[in-house]
């Protein structure tokens, strides 16, 4: 896999991307809090992003099926660059509807860029390699996560605002330099001149042959629920500790927390089966979730995020990796954009709950409802998908006896 220069590509341009990503997330945080008071007024700022993607994610996969993947890429990250020139009129005109603009067009962009992204991750490295590519891949991803919400907060301090969306657009056309230098290996339905794939009517069948894809894609609502409020959650703590520097620390705990359970994932994977470590994290999550009642003790908080951290380390790359094995390739461009459209609703409802919420019942009474749902949720999934699979062996053992 270290010799194949498709991967060293990626894996540069994923850890160069991410950093512009986070710079320009740490502006937004920033251009938020000082001229939109509200925390549910941010939450729908967010959320107006967000719709945008969902909007176009069925025509993002038909289009990442349908045409080359390297293309999709490449317009994708021309988009994505182009789209800061919104958060510069922004900042000039101290206007929210420009901030708003560049929300949406960088969803958009993201709509195509990620579930393009995972497909092409199948096509340049081999189906053993699955697991530690994709550990890998998140762990580069958190390592810019870090690297950049630091220089962020470092760049805040002693710059204006605007030179973190100088360096996130700097970034962005960095990352799409490396685009044009992949070489892979496209699938032949992918060029077939006029031939066009169905949209997500085709992907319910598919799922519907293969379970376990389908319990790991309703699994991942226990993160989401986590990761919707995130950045909500890490304004409001800096302010119940009255500490500007706590929201570095928590996204650093959590961010190394990750890396440390995506490396340690790849050692378990042959132990216990991916659906049952899948519940288990899952569990671990909804443990993480509620300690933040007392994320008013900065030890506190720094620890519910590296156990969240560690927990969402394991989990995803064991997502991943049970999508791309599970689901025929040729699907993949559907199937990926249909998860981002599923992932992106499920992050409205609880972008748009969590402003709601903090506003209303705080964050201390909010994690524990959130907290509570995911255990339940855990416990409904897990005991439905043990029952169907003893119902199954059930079956096989009155075929062998017949």
């Amino acid at each position: 896999m270290w010799k194949n220069k498709n991967v060293w590509i990626l894996l540069i341009g994923e850890l160069v991307a991410g950093l512009g990503l986070w710079l320009g997330i740490i502006g937004n945080l920033e251009f938020m809090q000082k001229y939109v008071p509200s925390d549910f007024m941010k939450s729908m700022i967010l959320f107006l992003g967000l719709l945008a993607g969902v909007m176009v994610g069925p025509l993002a996969g038909r289009v990442i099926d349908s045409y080359s993947k390297k293309k999709v890429l490449i317009y994708a990250g021309i988009g994505r660059t182009l789209s800061v020139i919104f958060m510069f009129l922004a900042l000039e005109f101290e206007s929210i509807i420009f901030m708003i603009c560049f929300m949406v067009c960088i969803q958009i962009s993201a709509a195509f860029y990620f579930p393009a992204l995972q497909s092409v991750i199948p096509l340049i490295v081999e189906e053993k390699d699955y697991i530690q590519m994709n550990g890998v891949h998140m762990n580069v991803s958190t390592i810019s996560r870090v690297a950049g919400t630091a220089l962020g907060g470092i760049l805040l301090v002693i710059m204006d605002i605007s030179f973190l969306y100088i360096g996130s657009m700097m970034a962005y056309v960095m990352i799409l330099a490396t685009t044009y230098l992949l070489s892979f290996e496209e699938p032949e339905y992918n060029k077939a001149k006029g031939e066009k794939s169905g949209g997500f009517t085709e992907i319910i069948p598919v799922l519907r042959r293969t379970p376990i894809a389908m319990m790991a894609l309703v699994l991942t609502f226990v993160p989401v629920l986590f990761l919707g409020g995130f950045n909500l959650m890490v304004i409001n703590i800096s302010e119940t500790q009255g500490d500007a520097a706590i929201k570095g620390l928590l996204y650093t705990a959590e961010g190394i927390s990750f890396m440390i359970g995506a490396f340690f994932v790849k050692r378990i994977t042959h132990l216990v089966e991916p659906i049952k470590l899948m519940f288990i994290f899952s569990f671990v999550i909804s443990f993480a979730h509620l300690s933040l009642f007392f994320s008013d003790v900065k030890i506190m908080s720094l620890i519910s995020f590296g156990i969240f951290g560690f927990a969402v380390g394991c989990f995803f790359p064991i997502a991943a990796t049970i999508f791309q094995t599970k689901i025929d390739k040729q699907y993949h461009g559907r199937f990926f954009s249909f998860r981002n459209m599923f992932d992106r609703i499920m992050f409205q409802v609880v972008l748009l709950s969590t402003g709601l919420f903090l506003d209303t019942i705080g964050l201390k009474y909010m994690v524990i409802v959130f907290g509570v749902i995911s255990l339940v949720a855990v416990f409904i999934f897990g005991v439905q998908h043990f029952k169907i699979g003893a119902n199954k062996r059930l079956l096989d053992n009155q075929k062998k006896i017949v």
